[in-house]
């Protein structure tokens, strides 16, 4: 008698059949089943520990950005926006992406680009929930016209130029290379507190392994997990193809 049978438990499988599966692929396929129930479970879990943290330092103080009209074609018009302003009546909750486009690069990181395409998609379905912006050091001139070759119509784009978030949040190296980072904000009454970075940038790895500190919010590497070649090692992304 199995363990399984003379507990009672049934094996984790699903009610899904495919035609022409053999039973090698389903007895395979029902362990690997179980591999995922036990990685969600680890996800919800990890993810209530994150929701769990207390909060964070309040901010130094309350950063000026500068910021164009939302209407991308409009080339002109610049206003400066405070940290405190990026948050709406009822939405205390700020998430900041920085991208990694500063003054001296050529162009800006193919991965930050990969993954603000995705969220520029997003981003109307975020901003039911919380605030969203996305944080460069260049300046904003330079930030929207680049957009506006990406079509990035929903993205709230700053520019922290004139002002040390990038330094004081990680997005900037002491060398003044720019890092990809998000933070987590959240206004309590008048303060504001950091309360989550993806920290995992910045943790030890093993020879060989990348942080993947922001694959959460980036759906190209999850979607090719779900496949038999997987994301490879030979393939990253590009401006264009």
């Amino acid at each position: 008698m199995t363990p399984a049978a003379s507990t009672g438990v049934l094996p984790y499988t699903s009610t899904a059949r495919f035609s022409g599966e053999t039973p090698e692929y389903r007895a395979a396929r029902d362990h690997l089943l179980a591999a995922e129930r036990d990685l969600r479970a680890t996800t919800e879990r990890v993810a209530a520990m994150r929701r769990a943290l207390p909060l964070g330092g309040r901010v130094p103080e309350d950063y000026v950005f500068e910021e164009g009209r939302a209407d991308l074609s409009d080339t002109a018009s610049v206003r400066q926006v405070k940290l405190s302003e990026l948050f709406r009546d009822g939405l205390n909750t700020l998430v900041v992406y920085s991208f990694m486009y500063g003054p001296k690069a050529k162009q800006p990181c193919v991965m930050c680009t990969s993954i603000l395409d995705s969220l520029n998609g997003a981003s109307p379905h975020v901003s039911q929930r919380v605030n969203l912006a996305v944080v460069a050091k260049s300046p904003i001139a330079r930030i929207r016209e680049f957009a506006r070759g990406r079509r990035w119509n929903n993205l709230r784009l700053l520019s922290s130029a004139l002002n040390t978030y990038n330094r004081d949040y990680h997005g900037e190296a002491a060398d003044e290379s720019q890092l990809p980072s998000l933070n987590v904000f959240v206004r309590r009454g008048a303060d504001i507190h950091h309360t989550y970075n993806t920290e995992l940038l910045f943790a030890p790895t093993a020879p060989g392994e990348d942080a993947r500190h922001v694959d959460a919010i980036w759906p190209l590497w999850n979607l090719f997990d779900l496949t038999p070649d997987g994301r490879g090692t030979d393939w990253y992304p590009k401006l264009s193809y």
